[in-house]
């Protein structure tokens, strides 16, 4: 089924204990889009970019066949770029710039052509920008959804909105504890779930995710990795393999929401092995396969 994602592209200079990466292509619906694509070759990508966004970046999403005619270039400006350094635990980071540039100005219009999307991925945007994509969307079956504490605290009542109309929610721990104003992520997910998603996944860093639906909880592991270079973009790769697995199998049922939470684990931890995208250009689905059942195998008990 045809996936449509809104969010940003950017370019970031990334520096963490094991080295650093400048010019790197990055923004949350890149690492979306790149990690969806293994899994479906109807990507719909709406975005905005600067001058110094360049031919060989197009070419590289329409490779993994992402449809870019989403995207608007300014001619007179330049893209979003945020630079950052990483601490030595990987879990915390300084941001030492942002330059919104074009991403400043982004109205989101979607394209006719792609308004007919069955799933929708609303990447971490100012919440009046997601609202203003789903009303343009003619007749979604699945809507999810990223945001960040700096939504959450500055603009609540808009991603309260925005909430109502969203099957899946996606955020970490500590942006869970922010919006329900409780410590306790169980209670949390009861409180954030109330607002609308009835699906909810709350992401643990390196120690995994949480899936709550009205069935229950389901616990992914994090994959024990020797070598991370890179953990920025992975909760956009994480709601990549989410949403690609779901609209591959064209099913929405537990089984396929705790599947989809492993594909998108999976993701993440191929993206962290390497800085920015450039794992994520590389793979392959007999890679992706093999990393899946690692995870599956990863809490199997056998009897």
């Amino acid at each position: 089924m045809s996936i449509l994602i809104v969010g940003s592209l950017a370019f970031d200079d990334i520096e963490t204990p094991f080295g650093r990466s400048d010019n790197t292509l990055g923004g949350s619906s890149t690492y979306i889009a790149l990690s969806a694509s293994y899994f479906t070759d109807d990507v719909r990508l709406v975005g905005v970019v600067g001058s110094d966004f360049e031919d060989r970046h197009f070419r590289l999403l329409q490779s993994k066949s992402i449809d870019t005619k989403g995207i608007q270039k300014v001619d007179d400006g330049k893209t979003f770029r945020w630079a950052g350094r990483y601490h030595y635990d990987m879990n915390s980071r300084d941001t030492l710039d942002t330059q919104l540039n074009v991403f400043a100005d982004f109205d989101p219009n979607v394209p006719h052509q792609y308004r007919d999307a069955k799933f929708v991925c609303l990447g971490n945007i100012d919440p009046e920008l997601q609202l203003r994509v789903l009303d343009q969307i003619s007749n979604p079956s699945l809507v999810i959804c990223d945001t960040m504490n700096f939504w959450i605290e500055g603009k609540p009542n808009e991603l309260r909105k925005t909430l109502e109309r969203v099957d899946v929610f996606i955020i970490n721990d500590s942006e869970a504890r922010i919006l329900s104003g409780d410590p306790n992520l169980v209670k949390s997910a009861r409180i954030i779930r109330a607002m609308g998603p009835k699906t909810l996944i709350i992401k643990k860093g390196e120690h995994g995710a949480l899936l709550f639906t009205d069935n229950g909880i389901f616990v992914a592991p994090a994959f024990p990795l020797e070598s991370i270079y890179d953990p920025t973009g992975a909760g956009d790769t994480f709601a990549g393999g989410f949403i690609g697995h779901l609209s591959r199998c064209g099913e929405i049922n537990d089984i396929e929401l705790r599947r989809a939470v492993l594909y998108g684990s999976a993701m993440a931890s191929f993206c962290v092995e390497k800085f920015g995208t450039e794992k994520l250009v590389s793979l392959d689905l007999l890679e992706i396969e093999d990393r899946f059942e690692s995870f599956r195998e990863l809490s199997r008990v056998d009897y």
